[in-house]
């Protein structure tokens, strides 16, 4: 099991030997950013606990076939009805956890995004973590913990998954998608996660232009700039990853010319500005003329 799943490969093994010593706990939470793996990692060990073959996770007896073909009755998946995770829905769980296992000798509850729950449904899943039935394991995935009451982080066994290293993204990206000779850059940007790479992996050539304006601005005038500069005028609703992406450029050019530093101020007062609702093309427009001025401040007292 697992052998699918990238990264976080000590944790993998805990859950694994977890269950081959029988000593799975009731409650986990699962904590790390989005797209890493988390959410896949516990639906293959809650496949794991169910298992009714003494080798565990043999992929043929009826609670794995169940499982996988999305019918095992013994296995809960919630998530977000909305914007959140409403106290209703934990009431639901609760009226099935009292019931026993029908396949399995156990059953597992995934609660998905759980920094999504009111606070009324956190108080009410309380009550189930504190007497769980012995057959029940539930598994708590979030990004962000400071929401969650501590009363549940005090009940769960907690899990830090860890961001994914840029070559293990880069070589996932190639197996699955035949995605080769990612820059590094973009690779920075992908922060870790697989679900970032695979939403971005279309745009590379986007990317790659940005990154092209942002290495040549020195080299042009205010005009080409802006006209090199039209993806992001296409991009208001990437326009958060993208000013990321610069930052990242910029980072990196700051190590070979000082003056590249101030960017970044200017990338992050863009970020303030369009928050507040700014116009979004005048935003970008005086975003790039910042940037163009700061990169050929010489050039610009020249003129003067």
């Amino acid at each position: 099991m697992f052998d699918n799943i990238v990264g976080n490969d000590k944790i993998k093994e805990v859950l694994k030997k977890s269950v081959d010593l029988k000593k799975v706990s009731h409650s986990y939470l699962f904590i790390g950013t989005e797209g890493i793996g988390k959410k896949l990692i516990a639906k293959e060990f809650a496949k794991m606990i169910m298992c009714i073959d003494e080798n565990k996770c043999c992929n043929k007896c009826k609670s794995c076939i169940e499982f996988d073909t999305g019918n095992n009755p013994d296995y809960i998946f919630i998530e977000p009805d909305g914007n959140n995770i409403k106290i209703e829905q934990i009431r639901q769980m609760q009226t099935k956890v009292i019931e026993k296992p029908i396949i399995s000798n156990k059953k597992v509850y995934i609660i998905d995004n759980v920094e999504l729950m009111t606070i009324e449904a956190q108080n009410c899943l309380l009550k189930t973590l504190e007497e769980p039935p012995e057959y029940v394991t539930i598994i708590l995935i979030c990004k962000n913990e400071n929401s969650i009451l501590n009363t549940i982080k005090s009940r769960c066994t907690i899990i830090h998954f860890d961001k994914l290293k840029n070559q293990d993204i880069k070589k996932y990206l190639e197996k699955n998608y035949n995605i080769t000779n990612i820059k590094d850059n973009l690779l920075d940007i992908f922060q870790g996660s697989i679900g970032k790479a695979i939403t971005l992996k279309d745009k590379v050539q986007d990317y790659e232009k940005i990154e092209y304006m942002l290495r040549n601005i020195n080299n042009k005038d205010i005009i080409e700039t802006l006209q090199l500069s039209e993806i992001l005028y296409k991009s208001k609703d990437d326009i958060e990853q993208i000013l990321e992406y610069l930052n990242v450029i910029l980072l990196n050019l700051s190590k070979e010319n000082i003056k590249y530093i101030k960017c970044i101020d200017i990338v992050e007062e863009t970020k303030k500005r369009l928050k507040s609702n700014s116009n979004y093309d005048m935003t970008i427009d005086n975003m790039l003329f910042n940037i163009w001025e700061e990169v050929n401040e010489k050039y610009c007292r020249s003129q003067i």
